[in-house]
């Protein structure tokens, strides 16, 4: 139990981390977002601050309707995901639990910022990556987990699967 209420917390602790960094980007780049960037770490990583009409690499542009809706149906489905399978896998209820706060995240930008996501932290040695956000990290990592999980049901299933074929057959032939 207290896995599933650590999870909880940490998700929230995510969203709030998430909506403080935004909060204090724009305050240190009170012209906007002008390309000026700050070094975190020399030569890996800065911060840029960027507002995002988009999803990743700026997909779907002005489409704040969609996102907003595509973003709605992905954190249903983990809710959906969570009240029929979430409290009999750890790994489940983490990643799904991870993907909705994220996703409550940017959600809050898209609402609340005209429709833009404030993202600001850049890889300077991969800069073709798009700059991104503390939400976009809780989205991977639990997109991540969720793909491991799904991973290890399919082993898990595929075992199953080949111990019943194994099973010694009774004499009769009847199984």
């Amino acid at each position: 139990m207290i896995s599933y209420i650590l999870a909880l917390v940490t998700g929230a602790v995510m969203f709030g981390l998430d909506r403080y960094t935004k909060i204090l980007t724009v305050a240190k780049f009170p012209n906007g977002p002008t390309g000026e960037s700050v070094d975190v770490i020399k030569g890996i990583i800065d911060f840029t601050y960027v507002r995002n009409g988009g999803s990743a690499w700026g997909m779907l542009s002005g489409k704040t309707w969609i996102l907003i809706s595509l973003t709605a149906v992905v954190m249903l489905v983990c809710i959906a995901l969570l009240l029929k399978y979430g409290t009999k896998n750890k790994l489940l209820f983490w990643a799904v639990s991870l993907v909705i706060f994220g996703g409550l995240g940017n959600m809050y930008d898209r609402i609340f910022n005209g429709g833009e996501v404030v993202d600001f932290i850049h890889f300077t040695f991969f800069p073709q990556f798009p700059v991104f956000n503390v939400a976009d990290c809780a989205i991977v990592i639990g997109a991540g987990l969720l793909i491991l999980y799904f991973v290890i049901d399919m082993l898990r299933e595929s075992r199953v699967k080949r111990e019943v074929a194994e099973e010694p057959k009774s004499e009769n032939g009847n199984g």
